[in-house]
């Protein structure tokens, strides 16, 4: 899938290139899959397929590195996840532990080859990991290079929670310990700075709010205004760019857009409580929810559900997945939406997709937990509305579509601070002051 933190990572890897630094994307487990131009070299760390194997089997913790390597293969690791990967927590407590433990887990030779690969022929100043899950390999390259690690925090606790125990003591003890051996953390809000600060029990002053920055090529180009895009005529196919089949959507209803991975967690099925409230009132025209993004084989059945509902109480023709998006598909389908909503049942640590909604001049309504109330407070980019509260969200959604001057207003608020404030040369700059300060602490007898 499109991952949010590695898309993140490659932005961030671009725009200090764009600023004259030289600065290499290593990919860990898997290629790196990217919806921009792909920055990151063809190298792939701790290969999941030699991870998974030194994790169940003592025999390929001793095999030649020449043989892993052939399991390291980009091609290969690209074959094996299309068919068979998993990234549910359920299913990944022992291994979860097992890496964090670092040099003393399972996967030690792969942090060995990591470490020797860095000091032999990349020798950074810094090393940047991009989620706290890779905490395992901070201690032995600070101790073996010299240098800062500096480490990002994306939502970990999430997946965390989720960990069954004892694996999720176990992970989360170990992460209180590994904490400290990273030179700073970096989250992308004051929200998820001081959450952060209290779960993994760390100074808040040790952890640098870089807020995110996004590569705005495409995006609000003027051309298209939101609810005037690719559907208000032809409709296109949103993943390819081909002509598409079986589009119901009637052309003149409003639309509400959801982009984001769909489970649970992210909350589409409140979306469609709504949508079910907002049918209901004869005062409104037609609306219909379009929603995209990433869905594992194991929530299929989460989607099924939602769509049977919307069949059986006469909405069918109102709602509409399209799948993920690559680049073009995804603006242009923001690009099409009246107002972008995302009622994620979760505390939200990044809200990337909010940010490209807000980019292409959508207005958003959002649950007030998490990053969200300091996004909206920051941009004025929409609504907030009490999250788990399907009749709140159908009201702010109610209040966007009878007033649309009120949300254009917000819409544009949003977009201005975007391009102001959330583009990836801000983030960049931001970001090498943060490598700055660690440096200088470093050379002055720091981490």
């Amino acid at each position: 899938m499109y991952c949010g933190s590695c898309l993140h990572g490659n932005t961030l890897a671009a725009a200090l290139r764009a600023a004259g630094h030289d600065s290499l994307l290593a990919p860990m487990y898997t290629p790196l899959r990217t919806d921009e131009d792909n920055v990151s070299i063809a190298r792939v760390a701790f290969g999941g397929i030699n991870v998974y194997l030194q994790q169940y089997s003592a025999l390929f913790r001793h095999t030649p590195w020449l043989l892993d390597r052939l399991l390291d293969a980009p091609a290969l690791l690209r074959f094996v996840t299309r068919r068979s990967s998993s990234v549910r927590p359920e299913h990944l407590g022992a291994l979860t532990v097992s890496m964090l433990e670092g040099e003393d887990g399972r996967q030690r030779k792969e942090l060995e080859k990591l470490v020797q690969w860095l000091d032999r022929e990349v020798r950074p100043d810094v090393v940047h990991l991009n989620n706290v899950m890779l905490l395992g390999v901070a201690r032995q390259i600070t101790r073996r290079l010299g240098v800062p690690v500096v480490c990002s925090l994306s939502g970990e606790d999430a997946f965390l929670e989720k960990l069954p125990e004892p694996h999720r003591g176990r992970a989360l003890a170990i992460l209180r310990r590994r904490a400290g051996e990273a030179a700073a953390l970096v989250a992308m809000n004051r929200y998820y700075a001081d959450f952060m600060a209290e779960y993994l029990a760390v100074p808040r002053a040790r952890i640098h709010v870089v807020p995110p920055g996004l590569n705005l090529a495409g995006h609000g180009t003027g051309e298209t205004a939101p609810g005037t895009g690719p559907f208000s005529g032809e409709k296109t196919s949103l993943a390819k760019g081909r002509p598409a089949k079986n589009m119901d959507l009637s052309p003149s209803a409003l639309r509400i857009g959801y982009l984001a991975r769909v489970c649970p967690d992210k909350g589409l099925h409140q979306l469609a409580a709504a949508l079910r409230v907002l049918a209901e009132d004869p005062s409104l025209p037609p609306v219909c929810v379009e929603a995209a993004g990433y869905l594992d084989p194991a929530d299929r059945s989460y989607l099924g559900e939602i769509q049977r509902q919307m069949t059986d109480c006469g909405l069918a023709d109102r709602f509409r997945y399209v799948g993920e998006l690559d680049r073009p598909g995804k603006i242009a389908f923001l690009q099409s939406c009246d107002v972008f909503a995302l009622p994620t049942v979760y505390r939200e640590s990044k809200g990337l997709s909010v940010f490209e909604a807000w980019a292409n001049g959508v207005p958003a309504v959002l649950p007030a937990h998490g990053a969200f109330p300091e996004m909206i407070e920051d941009t004025g980019g929409g609504l907030l509305c009490p999250p788990d509260d399907t009749a709140a969200l159908a009201e702010a959604l109610k209040r966007m579509i009878r007033d649309p001057d009120f949300a254009a207003q917000c819409g544009r608020r949003a977009q201005q601070a975007v391009r102001e404030r959330y583009n990836a040369e801000v983030m960049a700059q931001r970001m090498i002051g943060v490598y700055e300060t660690v440096l200088t602490d470093c050379r002055n007898g720091g981490k």
